[in-house]
C-alpha cells in the first residue's frame, strides 16, 4: 500500500484541503484509466488506497466548513462550498467504480484498450533506462510536464508501489513510470527515457455495433474531462458563461450514454458469451456521473450566485492551474492553428475552451485558427504558466498585493 498523504507537510485549513482534494480526485481518476488501459490490478488497488484518503479529507473538509460559519449570513456561501466538495468525493468514487472493472474482472473488449490509445490524454507506460536523460534526476528539474505533456502518476520502483511522486523524486535505473498525457508528448518521453520507438498497437476486428459503442466510450472520457476541467475553470474565474458549458456538456454525457446502452445490446445479441460486455456499461455509467458531479460543481456559478472566495484561492492552489489569456495582435499564435502550436506537448497545456466575442468553443479541436482578441482558456503545470503567456505575446508578472498574476505586452 502506497503511503501518500497528500496533506501531512501542509497546514489543515480548508484551502489547502481543498487542493488536496482536487489533486487527489484527479489522480484517481488517471491511475483508474490506467489500470483499464494495462489491466493493472495492483494499480486498481492503489485508487482503492486513495480512496480512503479522500474519505478523510471530505470529512475534514466538512467539519472545518461548518466551524467556519460564524454568522446566518455566511450559511449560503459555505453551503456552497460543501457542494463543490460532495462533488469531487462523488468523481473520486466513480474513479474507484472505474477501477472496479479492473479488479472485479467485469471483462474489457481488447478493442476498447486500443481505442483509449488514440483517446485526447492517454496512458502511458515506460522504463528508465541506464543512460537515460531521466536517470539520476529528479523529477523538477527534468519538467517533463512542460516539455512533453506527460505527467508521472505513479512510479514503480524496487521499493514497489507508490503514488507518492513529488518533484523531489529522483528517478533511477529501472524505476517503471506510470504516466498520462497528450499522445504527441510520447516519443519525447520514450527518447528521454532510453525506451525504442512505441510499438504499434496490435488491432482486433470487432463487432460493428460494439465497436460503436467503444468509440462512445472514448468519447465519453473525453467529454466527462473536458467538462471537469472547465468546472474548475469557472469556479476560479466566475464565469457564467463557463459554466453553462460545463450543462451542455452534461447533457451530451446523458445522450451518449443513452446511445451506448443501446450498441451494447445489440452487440451482447451477437455475442456467444455477453458477460465482457459489463465491463463498458460499468464505465459509461461512471463517465455519465463525472460529467453530472461536474455540472454540480457549477450550477450556482451559472445562476449568478456569488462563489465563496476559498474555492476560487483553493483550485487556483492545485498541481494544475487556470490561465485566461487573450490573443494579442501580431504575436506567434495569431493566425495559427492549435495543432501547430502543440500547446499540450509542450508547455503542457490543455485548451479548454476559447471565447470570441460572446461565443465559447468548448474542447476546440486542432484545426481551430486563432485570431487576435480572442481568449484561451487552459489548465497545465504552475511551472509552465509563463511560457504559456509569451506564446500569446504576452509576459506574466506576479502581483504581489493580490497574489495573482497580471499580463504585460510583449
Amino acid at each position: 500500500m502506497a503511503d501518500n498523504k497528500l496533506m501531512d507537510d501542509k497546514p489543515r485549513n480548508l484551502r489547502t484541503l481543498l487542493a488536496d482534494a482536487k489533486d487527489t480526485s484527479e489522480l484517481m481518476v488517471d491511475l483508474a484509466y490506467a489500470a483499464v488501459y494495462f489491466g493493472d490490478p495492483e494499480m486498481a488497488d492503489e485508487v482503492r488506497d486513495l480512496e480512503s484518503e479522500m474519505t478523510e479529507l471530505v470529512a475534514d473538509m466538512r467539519s472545518l466548513a461548518v466551524l467556519a460559519v460564524r454568522h446566518p449570513r455566511e450559511a449560503p456561501g459555505m453551503g456552497r462550498v460543501l457542494q463543490v466538495i460532495s462533488a469531487i468525493e462523488r468523481i473520486g468514487n466513480d474513479a474507484v467504480n472505474i477501477a472496479r472493472t479492473v479488479s472485479n474482472q467485469l471483462g474489457i473488449p481488447a478493442h476498447l484498450v486500443e481505442e483509449l490509445s488514440e483517446a485526447e490524454e492517454v496512458s502511458h507506460r515506460v522504463v528508465v533506462g541506464d543512460e537515460s536523460t531521466l536517470a539520476h534526476r529528479a523529477l523538477v528539474d527534468l519538467e517533463l510536464p512542460v516539455h512533453t505533456g506527460m505527467r508521472v502518476l505513479a512510479l514503480r520502483g524496487s521499493a514497489g508501489w507508490t503514488t507518492t511522486v513529488s518533484g523531489e523524486t529522483i528517478l533511477v535505473p529501472g524505476d517503471v513510470l506510470f504516466m498520462e498525457g497528450p499522445p504527441g508528448g510520447i516519443p519525447t518521453v520514450r527518447e528521454w527515457a532510453g525506451a525504442p520507438p512505441r510499438p504499434d498497437v496490435a488491432t482486433t476486428e470487432p463487432v460493428e455495433e460494439l465497436d460503436r459503442a467503444i468509440d462512445l466510450l472514448v468519447e465519453m472520457k473525453n467529454v466527462s474531462e473536458a467538462a471537469v476541467g472547465l468546472a474548475y475553470s469557472a469556479l476560479v474565474l466566475n464565469d457564467r458563461g463557463l459554466a453553462a458549458e460545463v450543462r451542455h456538456l452534461e447533457t451530451r454525457l446523458d445522450e451518449m450514454h443513452d446511445q451506448l446502452e443501446t450498441w451494447v445490446l445489440r452487440a451482447a445479441a451477437s455475442h456467444s458469451e455477453p458477460s465482457p460486455l459489463r465491463g463498458l456499461l460499468h464505465l459509461a455509467a461512471a463517465s455519465e456521473d463525472i460529467g453530472d458531479q461536474a455540472s454540480a460543481m457549477v450550477m450556482f456559478v451559472e445562476h449568478g450566485e456569488e462563489v465563496h472566495p476559498v474555492l476560487g484561492v483553493a483550485l487556483s492552489d492545485t498541481d494544475e492551474v487556470v490561465l485566461r489569456v487573450p490573443v494579442a495582435s501580431g504575436c506567434d499564435a495569431e493566425g495559427a492553428l492549435l495543432a501547430d502550436l502543440q500547446l499540450d506537448v509542450a508547455p503542457g497545456y490543455t485548451v479548454l475552451a476559447i471565447k470570441r466575442g460572446a461565443i465559447y468553443r468548448h474542447r476546440p479541436r486542432g484545426h481551430d485558427r486563432l485570431t487576435a482578441g480572442d481568449e484561451v482558456i487552459a489548465s497545465g503545470p504552475d511551472e509552465g504558466r509563463e511560457q504559456f503567456a509569451q506564446i500569446f505575446g504576452w509576459r506574466l508578472l506576479a502581483d504581489e498585493d493580490a497574489g495573482d498574476h497580471e499580463l504585460a505586452a510583449l
